[in-house]
């Protein structure tokens, strides 16, 4: 008799592994609490899925197997504290897919740059004649695209939350780029516990295989060190440290030496900028060059690589000020390397929900930089406490078309505005996405 597979979540990871538990000979069962979207829907019926959305049918869920749940839904929901208390076991849609492919896989994880460092390491990789695919956190499913399993690479953005319900997936390239203050509601508000959730993929990388990572993180740097440089070879990047096998920031110049591998690449012939994207540039590179790309290959990759949309995206130039979409700086480490990435002065476009932010960290930088703020949202107050001292102007409206206006009121020619929230985007917009393309449209029509 076929094993029952319960899917919780019926997104682009769920449908995948859905899809993918159907071609494995499981009796699928998909189920959403909320409303699935219709391509998804028919994706579902065509597969001749049964599913369920706006509910939960409890009875049925708890019967299963095996579970695989999306990475959005959190432990402390009903049903899956009851299948957790019932000892069924609750994998990841990575966990799933990695059971079914015999291809190398690289995993990239950090606070903030991951989807940046897969989508470069992807390019890298691709622009070098690899056969590879991209999945995780991006693109297309991980498990959908492993029903034909056609790629001997796959490059996969992970999230903590994917990392949680990942326990025997077998990287052979494991990037960790930084860990910060973020999502701490799903883990108690417990700093440590969100850390431990993001060293977990130093745990995923086979004996002898390779990890990438930030040696100048204050919150794990040399803990990893510490931990993994006895099982796996570990291959550091820094902002400045020159010793062997690190590579390096130094005179304009990126510096890779991994495996004894040496290369250097021209920031000015590097397309992303911004002291951020050096270091995605450096763990990518890294990843790279430890999978078997050649040093003129990674140089030319880095050149000619585009960045995905709402990171310090480029908007338009309007009678000499620049608009830039950094929708996707959600947190405040993220908007510290946005400000950080200007010489211009800066019209700051910020707001949204809150997460507990600590806006001490980018104090002094605004102070210096920014000429004007903008709070962007339903309570502006913890944002304008925090910088009506230090920015000369704050203004505050809770409509985007108005911020973008007060923003063109406010810049002069040689200005940045720059559009860099620090927060989700929940009480104004559906995603970071749904804001940054609202952005762009009321920059457009200025």
């Amino acid at each position: 008799m076929s094993r029952l597979l319960t899917i919780l979540g019926a997104g682009e990871s769920g449908v995948g592994a859905a899809l993918l538990g159907k071609a494995k000979g499981y009796k699928v069962f998909v189920s959403d609490f909320g409303e699935i979207k219709e391509a998804y829907v028919q994706e579902l019926i065509e597969a001749g899925i049964e599913f369920e959305q706006g509910q939960h049918s409890e009875k049925r869920i708890l019967e299963s197997d095996l579970v695989i749940k999306s990475p959005g839904i959190p432990n402390k929901v009903p049903i899956v504290r009851k299948l957790r208390d019932r000892g069924v076991l609750i994998i990841s849609e990575i966990e799933f897919a990695g059971e079914y492919t015999q291809a190398k896989l690289i995993g990239i994880t950090g606070t903030n740059g991951k989807t940046t460092t897969a989508l470069l390491t992807y390019h890298l990789l691709k622009e070098a004649g690899f056969n590879v695919g991209l999945a995780g956190n991006v693109g297309q499913s991980f498990a959908k695209q492993v029903i034909r399993d056609e790629f001997d690479w796959y490059v996969l953005e992970l999230s903590s939350f994917q990392l949680d319900d990942t326990y025997e997936l077998k990287l052979d390239i494991a990037v960790l780029l930084n860990v910060t203050p973020d999502h701490l509601d799903r883990y108690d508000n417990d700093f440590d516990k969100y850390t431990a959730s993001k060293m977990r993929i130093f745990h995923l990388v086979h004996l002898g295989g390779d990890a990438v990572f930030w040696l100048d993180d204050p919150s794990v740097g040399m803990d990893i060190l510490r931990q993994v440089s006895d099982d796996l070879n570990v291959h550091p990047f820094s902002l400045s440290a020159d010793g062997a096998g690190i590579s390096f920031i130094q005179n304009d110049r990126l510096f890779y030496a991994p495996n004894g591998i040496e290369v250097s690449a021209p920031r000015v012939d590097i397309s992303t900028k911004g002291l951020h994207n050096m270091l995605n540039c450096a763990a990518a590179g890294t990843a790279a060059l430890l999978a078997g790309i050649e040093g003129e290959d990674l140089v030319k990759g880095l050149g000619t690589f585009k960045n995905a949309p709402h990171r310090l995206e480029s908007v338009r130039n309007l009678d000499g000020v620049e608009y830039i979409n950094d929708s996707k700086a959600t947190n405040v480490d993220a908007v510290f390397y946005a400000l950080d990435a200007f010489d211009t002065p800066i019209v700051w476009i910020a707001g949204g929900v809150d997460k507990g932010n600590d806006y001490s960290l980018i104090e002094a930088l605004a102070q210096k930089k920014v000429k004007a703020l903008i709070c962007l949202g339903k309570d502006n107050s913890k944002l304008w406490t925090a910088f009506e001292n230090l920015v000369p102007v704050v203004k505050a409206t809770d409509d985007l078309i108005k911020a973008v206006r007060m923003a063109k009121e406010l810049a002069e020619p040689g200005d940045t505005v720059l559009l860099s929230p620090a927060c989700a985007s929940f009480d104004l917009f559906k995603n970071y996405e749904d804001r940054g393309e609202k952005f762009k449209e009321a920059v457009l029509e200025l």
